[in-house]
C-alpha cells in the first residue's frame, strides 16, 4: 500500500501529529496481560522484558513456577537482565552476586554475615494455556483470565503466532473488534456486521455473521467473541471451509506504544488432516496482512473522545463503557462522557 501525501513524501517521514499520543485514560488499564509463550519461558533462562513502562526480567522458580520481576537489583541498581542468569531457580545479579526467589526476596548475599531482608518487585503471575499472564492493579486479582482449550487440544494444528506493536493506545486496539463499519474496508466483509456488546463484569461476548467473497465464493461464517478484561479476547470463528480460534493478547508497552499478539488455532480437517498446514499457509497470507494494515492506520491515528457515530456503530459506545471499569474511577467519567450516535447521515462536530 502507497501511503504517500502531497509531494510524494511518505507519511512516516513527516513529522507525527501530537495529537496521535493524546489519550484521556491512563495506558495501562487493570487486569491481566499475556507477557510470554510459555515455551519461551525454558527452565534456566532468564528473559527480559519491558511492558507497562517498565524493565521486567521473567525466570522459572526451583519448583518451575513462572516469576516476572522488576529487572533492578535492590542493592546497587543492575539490570538483572543484563549479564544476570539463573541460579538454582534464583536470578543472580551480574555485578555483585546477589540472588532473588520466584517470589523476590533475597536469598543469597555474598560477603553479608546475615541475608538481608529485601525483595524485588514484581507481578502476580499465573500460567495456563500455554501463556505466562501477569496482573496490574493496585489490589490483589478478583477473577482470573479461563482457560483456552484450543492450546492443547489435537483437534487445532499447532497456531500461528504473530506479533506487532503500533503507536496506540490499547484500548483502541479493542475497540476494533466491535467497529462494524472497518470489515468491510479491511476484512473484506460484504457489509457491517450486526454486533451487540453483552457485559458480564470483567467479561463481555459478542456474536454475528462474518461474510465475504473469497476467490469467488460467497463464504458465510460465525463468529463468537470472548472478551476477559482490557488485554484477553478469544475469537471463535466457525465456517464451511475454515474454522479457527484467533486469540487476541493486547499488552501497553509504555505511554506511547501498544503490543498486538495474535495466535490462531486452525482447526484441522476432520477428513483431510494432513491439509492443515495449506490452510495455514492460506490464511497467514490473508489475515496477517490485514493485520498490517491495520497498524499502518493505527500508528497515526488521533483518539477521538466523543467520535461522530452511526447508528450501527454503538458497539464502540457500549465497549467505552465496559472498558472503564479497568480504570482507577477518578477517570471514568472522561471515558464514558456521553458520546454523540447521529440518527442519520454523518455531520461535522464543532
Amino acid at each position: 500500500m502507497n501511503l504517500r501525501r502531497g509531494r510524494g513524501r511518505d507519511l512516516a517521514d513527516l513529522p507525527r501529529d501530537p495529537r496521535a499520543d493524546q489519550y484521556p485514560m491512563p495506558f495501562v488499564p487493570y487486569g491481566w496481560y499475556a507477557v510470554l509463550r510459555s515455551e519461551e519461558l525454558r527452565p534456566g533462562r532468564l528473559v527480559n522484558l519491558h511492558y507497562f513502562g517498565r524493565a521486567l526480567v521473567a525466570f522459572r522458580g526451583a519448583g518451575g513456577q513462572a516469576a516476572v520481576r522488576d529487572a533492578h537489583c535492590p542493592h546497587y541498581g543492575a539490570h538483572l537482565g543484563s549479564g544476570g542468569k539463573v541460579v538454582d531457580g534464583t536470578v543472580e545479579c551480574p555485578f555483585h552476586g546477589w540472588r532473588f526467589g520466584a517470589d523476590g526476596r533475597c536469598t543469597h548475599a555474598p560477603f553479608a554475615t546475615r541475608t538481608p531482608k529485601v525483595s524485588i518487585g514484581g507481578l502476580p503471575v499465573r500460567e495456563h494455556s500455554g501463556l505466562v499472564f501477569v496482573y496490574t492493579g493496585p489490589d490483589a486479582p478478583s477473577w482470573e483470565v479461563p482457560g483456552i482449550p484450543e492450546s492443547s487440544s489435537g483437534e487445532f494444528a499447532a497456531p500461528i503466532d504473530d506479533v506487532c506493536r503500533s503507536r496506540i493506545h490499547i484500548q483502541e486496539m479493542r475497540e476494533n473488534i466491535v467497529d462494524e463499519s472497518h470489515f468491510t474496508f479491511i476484512h473484506g466483509q460484504n457489509e457491517p456486521p450486526v454486533m451487540d456488546l453483552l457485559p458480564d463484569g470483567p467479561f463481555a461476548e459478542t456474536r454475528s455473521r462474518f461474510g465475504r467473497r473469497v476467490l469467488g465464493w460467497d463464504i458465510n461464517n460465525t463468529f463468537d467473541v470472548y472478551m476477559y478484561g482490557p488485554g484477553v479476547m478469544v475469537v471463535r470463528v466457525l465456517g464451511p471451509v475454515l474454522s479457527l480460534t484467533a486469540v487476541a493478547l493486547t499488552t501497553p508497552v509504555d505511554e506511547r506504544t501498544s503490543e498486538l499478539r495474535m495466535l490462531y488455532y486452525i482447526r484441522k480437517p476432520a477428513r483431510l488432516p494432513f491439509l492443515a498446514p495449506v490452510l495455514k499457509l492460506v490464511f497467514r497470507a490473508e489475515a496477517l496482512g490485514e493485520v498490517r494494515e491495520e497498524v499502518r492506520i493505527w500508528d497515526h491515528k488521533i483518539h477521538r473522545p466523543r467520535p461522530l457515530l452511526l447508528p450501527h456503530e454503538r458497539g464502540i459506545k457500549a465497549l467505552r463503557r465496559w472498558y472503564a471499569q479497568f480504570y482507577p474511577s477518578d477517570v471514568t467519567s472522561d471515558v464514558t462522557s456521553e458520546l454523540p450516535v447521529q440518527p442519520g447521515t454523518a455531520t461535522a462536530m464543532s
